[in-house]
């Protein structure tokens, strides 16, 4: 029952999305939801990396015999959270009150998204 409320809230919401080519995204509004999708997109991304980054610090910890590789990189996952959102937050303060805020504040969190990301998959390759 739960996840058949679920499932209608999630259908009514993109439904209400504004259906926006990107490709050719003209007016504010439509960059700002562009901006928005594109963030979305790279979060989608961050969490699948992380699952298999939290998964391999996990491992570490069972072969060597502590809990100190996946304490740490969780530890360091929530500051680097709390570091985006506020460094994101705080530039697009800059803009505050002005239809381009929103375009800040996504592009700002999708390209420290992505830059995450590229952090942990360098993790998932280091040999080791």
């Amino acid at each position: 029952m739960i996840l058949t409320a679920l499932l209608l809230m999630q259908a009514s919401a993109q439904a209400a999305q504004p259906q926006v080519d990107c490709e050719n995204a003209m007016t504010q509004m439509d960059m700002n939801i562009c901006a928005g999708r594109e963030y979305q997109a790279a979060d989608r991304e961050l969490n699948a990396v992380w699952k298999k980054a939290s998964q391999r610090a996990k491992s570490v910890d069972k072969d060597v015999g502590d809990g100190t590789q996946h304490r740490e990189l969780l530890a360091a996952q929530r500051a680097w959270l709390t570091f985006r959102d506020a460094q994101c937050s705080f530039e697009a303060n800059q803009y505050r009150g002005g239809s381009i805020m929103p375009l800040i504040r996504s592009t700002c969190l999708t390209a420290l998204t992505e830059a995450r990301t590229k952090q942990l998959r360098e993790y998932l390759e280091f040999p080791g």
